[in-house]
């Protein structure tokens, strides 16, 4: 029995000793991940909104607004579209006012104004809704200021014109003498 003991004794650690250095089969790969699919375009522009105004006040009240707005800029305009293409936080946009046609739920003149892409499409990004979210703040009181601005202009025109006829008729009367 000793002879087998020793033996024993040899195989056993011998044994243990080949299984730790055994590799162990490989771990089958993981199944191919799939990229899933890119999101759709928005269909709606986050923050846009109406405003019970002429669409022309409002264009005008646009462009005040962002050219106060701290990292807002126009780059050009128009007005025959109500069109904006502005800079606001590093990104460029349109800004669109046009307005709603009349129905049972719009009973008064209501101006939608609205961010895109420089390609036309619905935009949802941070900057176009912060610029939007300032002009819903901020348009109401610019509005007004565009207004009492457009009434001291034409009185002083009128003014002009009634100062102009008034002298045109002193000459008139001078010469008649």
């Amino acid at each position: 029995m000793p002879r087998l003991s020793r033996t024993f004794a040899f195989a056993v650690p011998l044994s243990a000793l080949l299984a730790g250095c055994a590799t162990p089969p490989p771990a089958p790969p993981p199944p191919p991940t799939q990229a899933l699919p890119a999101p759709p375009p928005p269909t709606t522009t986050r923050g846009e909104f109406t405003i019970a105004a002429l669409p022309l006040d409002v264009w005008n009240a646009i462009g005040d607004v962002v050219v106060r707005t701290p990292d807002a800029g126009y780059d050009s305009r128009a007005q025959m579209l109500g069109l904006y293409a502005v800079h606001y936080r590093g990104e460029q946009f349109l800004l669109l006012a046009h307005a709603l046609p009349l129905s049972e739920s719009i009973r008064v003149l209501t101006t939608s104004v609205t961010a895109r892409t420089p390609d036309g499409a619905p935009i949802d990004s941070d900057a176009s809704a912060g610029l939007l979210a300032v002009l819903q703040q901020e348009l109401p009181a610019e509005i007004e200021r565009v207004h009492a601005r457009q009434a001291a202009a034409d009185a002083a025109e009128k003014a002009a014109a009634t100062s102009h006829a008034a002298k045109k008729a002193k000459k008139k009367t001078r010469r008649g003498r």
